[in-house]
C-alpha cells in the first residue's frame, strides 16, 4: 500500500501542470432492443479505441515511473535499463483525439449491421488524470432474410452453387462484414482444391438488397465482378509431372528424361532413384490442381534431408481438355545439399544412459548415401560434466568419451511393404544406430556401453512427433572400479545389483507434441511421453540358473522392467522478449520378473543443471535420507537414484542488453523408491507426505544467446532440503550456492 502511494506521488509530481494522465476509457452501449452476444461486440469496439493508456502494475505505473526517471540529468545504469526494459512514454489527455475514435466505432458498427448508429464521449477529470466515456446508442440491426447465388458462367455453375450450399450463413444472422470476406475465402480455397487454379476471391463481391422489405432485413446475393477472365472460371488438370532429383540452374548439360509410375524424372545421372523419390510426390497426371497436394509434397520432399531447396512450379499449356478444363504441366525442381559434410557442434547429452551436461560432437555426413535419400552419419563425441559449489565434492564430475554410427533411410524398411498414403503429413524414417560410450566417473568407476537401435520416426503433422524403436539393445560393462567404489558396493545390495544385470533388450517409443516450433504464439505448449520396456521377448529364451538367481540370455543377465515418463513445458511469451517458462514432470519405473532393481543407467535422479539447480548433480534424495546422519559408511555413493521421480519449474527470462539474458527461477523435486532400500534407513520410500520432501530452491541465471546457441550460467541456492528434519526443512542457504554451467535452455 505504501509503495504505491510513493509511486503515485512521485508520478504526480512529474505530469505538466498544463496536462492529466490519460487512464484510459469505457464504453456502455444502449439499444431499444437484445443485442446477442454484446460482450462480444463491446469487446471489439474496445479494440479500436486509441490511444491506450499507460499500463499498470498492482496499480502502479513502473513503466511510466521509470520513464521519469531517465528523463533526469544523471538517471544512472539501472534507471537507463529499467527504462530500456519496462519505461514508456506518458500519455496526456491531449494526446486522444476523439472524433477519429467515433469514426473508427460507427465505421466497425456498420461493418456489423448497425447502421444509423450514434456515438458521444465525454472526459471524467480530476486534478491530475483524465478517463474518456463513450456512450454508443445502436438501433436494431439490419440481418439476412435469405442467402442466394446470382447467374454465373456454366463452367463454373454447379461448383459453385454447391459451395454456396454448404455456407455457415443462416438465415437471420446479423450484417457482418468480416463474416463475408471469411466467406469469400472460404469459396476461394475450396474452388482451389476443385482445380480452379486462376481464381482468387477479389472477383466475388456480394450485393445486399433491402428493397423487399421494411423491417430492416435484407438478401444477399454472391456474384462475379465483371470482367472476370474465362481462364479463372475452368478448372485445371495435371497433364504432366516433371521432377529434377538433381537440379542445378546453371545446368547446360543435356538431361535424360526417365520415366516412372506417371512421372518424368529427369536428372543427368541417377542422382536420386525414382523409385524411393516418387513416394513423396503426391501430385498425379489426370488429377485437378489442388494447392494442398503442392504443399504437402514440398514439405515432404523438404525433409528427406537430402535437398537445399524445394520448388514446385506449373506452366500453363494452351491446348484445353474439351471446353471447360485447362491444363498444366508441374515441374518438380530439387537442389541437392554437398553429399558429404561435416559439422562441429556444442550440445546437451541427455540420453537416458548418460548424463546431462555440454559435449564436443564431430559429425561426418553422407548424404544420399545408396542414391536413395539415405543419410550416413559418424559422430564422434567428448563430453565433460562438473558442479561448482555446494557442501559435495566426491564423484561430481564425469568424462565422456563415444562414437556413434547412424544410418538414417527416408522411407519405412519393414518386412511387410505398408502403403505410404498412410502417412499424409510426412513418410517415416527408419533410423539404425550402434555406438560405443566410454563413462569415466572420478575416483569411482568406469563404465563401458554399447548401444545398437532400429525404428521409426515420424511427423503426424507441425506438431507431433512419433518415435517407436522395436529394436533397442544395451549393453554395459562396469570396470576399474575403486576399493572405494567396492566398499560402497558392498554396503549396498541393491546398486550392486543395478550394475550387474548387463543386458538390456527391449522397445521405446515417444510421443512429443510441441508448439515451441511456432515462435510467434504467446502461450506455448510442449507434451513427451515416453514409455520404455525391456526384457519381456527375451524371457522366452531366458535359461534358468540355480535356484533365487537370476535367468540368462547368451550367458548375460538380462533386465526386466517397464518405465514411462510425462514432461510438460510452458510458456508465456510477452512484450520485449521476456518469458515465463514452467516445467513439470513425473516418472515411474517398475522392476518385475528376473529384475528386482530397475539397471543403474535407468534408474532417475535429480539435481543438477537441468533439473533441481539448487543441488547437486544426482544428490538430491532419495526422500528425506541424509547421507551425513543416516549413511551406514562415510563413503556413500554420491550418485542418489530412484524408480520414481517428480520435479517443477519456474523461471522468468528477459533480456539484459544484446545478446545477454537474465532469468530468475525456482526449482523443486525429488526421487524415491518405490520399494525400501535398507541402505536408506527407509527414508526412501515414495509416500502420502512426498509434497514435503521436496528438494526446493531458488536463483539467477546468466545466459549468452546467440541465435539460438545458448552458454548458460545458473547460480542457485536451497531454500528447502528434505534431508533435514522436519521442521528444521525451510532454510534459505546462500553459504554454498551451486553454479551450473551448461549449454541450452533448462527445459
Amino acid at each position: 500500500m505504501c509503495i504505491g502511494v510513493f509511486y503515485s506521488c512521485s508520478i504526480t509530481k512529474q505530469i505538466p501542470k498544463d496536462e492529466r494522465l490519460y487512464t484510459g476509457a469505457t464504453i456502455t452501449i444502449e439499444s431499444d432492443s437484445i443485442i446477442r452476444n454484446e460482450t462480444g461486440l463491446k469487446s471489439e469496439l474496445e479494440s479500436v479505441l486509441r490511444p491506450e493508456p499507460n499500463s499498470t502494475f498492482l496499480g502502479m505505473h513502473l513503466g511510466l515511473y521509470y520513464y521519469y526517471k531517465n528523463q533526469k540529468e544523471k538517471p544512472g545504469f539501472i534507471n537507463r535499463w529499467l527504462y530500456k526494459q519496462l519505461g514508456e512514454e506518458p500519455v496526456y489527455q491531449s494526446d486522444v483525439e476523439t472524433y477519429e475514435v467515433e469514426d473508427l466505432v460507427l465505421n466497425r458498427l456498420e461493418n456489423r449491421g448497425f447502421y444509423y448508429s450514434r456515438v458521444s464521449s465525454a472526459f471524467t477529470e480530476t486534478e491530475n488524470k483524465a478517463a474518456l466515456k463513450y456512450t454508443i446508442t445502436v438501433p436494431k440491426p439490419y440481418r439476412m432474410a435469405g442467402y442466394k447465388m446470382d447467374s454465373m458462367p456454366s463452367s463454373i455453375h454447379e461448383t459453385m452453387k454447391q459451395l454456396v450450399s454448404e455456407s455457415p450463413f443462416v438465415n437471420g444472422m446479423r450484417f457482418d462484414l468480416s463474416s463475408m470476406k471469411m466467406e469469400r475465402k472460404r469459396i476461394d480455397d475450396a474452388l482451389k482444391q476443385k482445380g480452379y487454379y486462376n481464381f482468387n476471391d477479389n472477383f466475388l463481391i456480394f450485393e445486399a438488397d433491402t428493397n423487399q422489405y421494411n423491417n430492416k432485413s435484407f438478401d444477399l446475393f454472391l456474384k462475379l465482378k465483371n470482367e472476370v477472365p474465362k481462364k479463372s472460371l475452368i478448372p485445371y488438370k495435371i497433364s504432366k509431372v516433371n521432377v529434377y532429383p538433381n537440379y542445378e540452374v546453371s545446368d547446360s548439360v543435356a538431361l535424360t528424361p526417365a520415366r516412372f509410375n506417371e512421372k518424368i524424372f529427369i536428372q543427368k545421372e541417377t542422382f536420386f532413384q525414382p523409385k524411393y523419390l516418387d513416394p513423396y510426390i503426391v501430385l498425379e497426371e489426370g488429377d485437378y490442381y489442388n494447392p494442398d497436394n503442392s504443399r504437402n509434397t514440398a514439405r515432404r520432399l523438404s525433409t528427406i534431408g537430402a535437398y537445399k531447396y524445394v520448388n514446385i512450379e506449373y506452366k500453363e499449356l494452351d491446348s484445353l481438355e474439351g471446353d471447360n478444363t485447362g491444363l498444366l504441366e508441374a515441374n518438380i525442381y530439387l537442389s541437392p545439399l554437398n553429399k558429404r559434410a561435416l559439422r562441429a557442434e556444442l550440445q546437451v547429452v541427455t540420453k537416458s544412459n548418460s548424463f546431462a551436461g555440454p559435449a564436443l560432437t564431430v559429425t561426418l555426413s553422407n548424404r544420399n548415401l545408396f542414391g536413395g535419400g539415405e543419410t550416413f552419419n559418424i559422430t564422434p563425441k567428448i563430453g565433460y560434466e562438473k558442479q561448482l559449489g555446494g557442501s559435495q565434492n566426491s564423484g561430481n564430475s564425469s568424462l565422456e568419451l563415444g562414437l556413434q554410427n547412424e544410418l538414417i533411410f527416408p522411407r519405412v524398411l519393414f518386412p511387410v511393404k505398408i502403403n505410404d498414403d498412410f502417412f499424409k503429413y510426412s513418410i517415416p524414417k527408419t533410423k539404425t544406430s550402434l555406438s560405443i560410450d566410454y563413462l569415466d566417473r572420478s575416483d569411482l568407476y568406469t563404465l563401458l556401453s554399447g548401444t545398437a537401435l532400429f525404428g521409426y520416426t515420424w511427423d503426424a503433422n507441425r506438431y507431433v512427433t512419433h518415435e517407436f524403436y522395436p529394436l533397442s539393445l544395451n549393453y554395459t560393462e562396469l570396470f576399474d572400479t575403486t576399493p572405494e567404489f567396492e566398499d560402497i558396493l558392498d554396503n549396498d545390495p541393491f546398486l550392486r545389483t543395478s550394475f550387474e544385470q548387463q543386458f538390456i533388450a527391449g522397445l521405446t517409443y515417444s510421443f512429443t507434441y510441441n508448439e515451441m516450433v511456432n515462435t510467434q504464439k504467446k502461450h506455448q505448449l510442449y507434451f513427451n511421453f515416453t514409455f520404455d520396456v525391456a526384457g519381456n521377448t527375451v524371457s522366452l529364451f531366458g535359461k534358468d540358473q540355480e535356484q533365487d538367481n537370476p535367468k540368462t540370455f547368451l550367458g548375460f543377465e538380462y533386465a526386466q522392467y517397464a518405465k514411462a515418463d510425462i514432461d510438460f513445458h510452458y510458456h508465456y511469451n510477452f512484450k520485449k522478449e521476456q518469458v515465463i517458462a514452467a516445467r513439470l514432470f513425473g516418472g515411474y519405473g517398475l522392476a518385475y520378473g528376473n529384475s528386482d532393481v530397475i539397471p543403474f543407467v535407468k534408474q532417475y535422479y535429480s539435481g543438477g543443471p537441468y533439473s533441481v539447480r539448487a543441488f547437486n548433480i544426482r544428490s538430491l534424495g532419495p526422500g528425506t535420507y541424509n547421507q551425513e546422519t543416516d549413511g551406514t559408511n562415510s563413503d556413500d555413493f554420491f550418485d542418489k537414484t530412484g524408480n520414481i521421480r517428480l520435479e517443477a519449474n519456474l523461471e522468468y527470462r528477459f533480456p539484459i542488453v544484446s545478446f545477454l539474458k537474465g532469468a530468475v527461477f525456482a526449482d523443486a523435486g525429488n526421487i524415491w523408491n518405490s520399494k525400501e532400500n535398507p541402505v536408506y534407513s527407509g527414508k526412501d520410500k515414495f509416500g502420502s507426505d512426498f509434497l514435503s520432501e521436496l528438494g526446493m530452491g531458488a536463483g539467477i541465471g546468466l545466459r549468452v544467446d546467440i541465435q539460438s546457441f545458448v552458454i548458460r550460467f545458473d547460480l542457485a541456492a536451497p531454500f528447502h532440503d528434505p534431508a533435514l528434519p522436519k521442521g528444521e526443512r525451510f532454510n534459505f542457504d546462500v553459504s554454498s550456492p551451486v553454479l551450473n554451467f551448461a549449454i541450452g535452455y533448462p527445459f
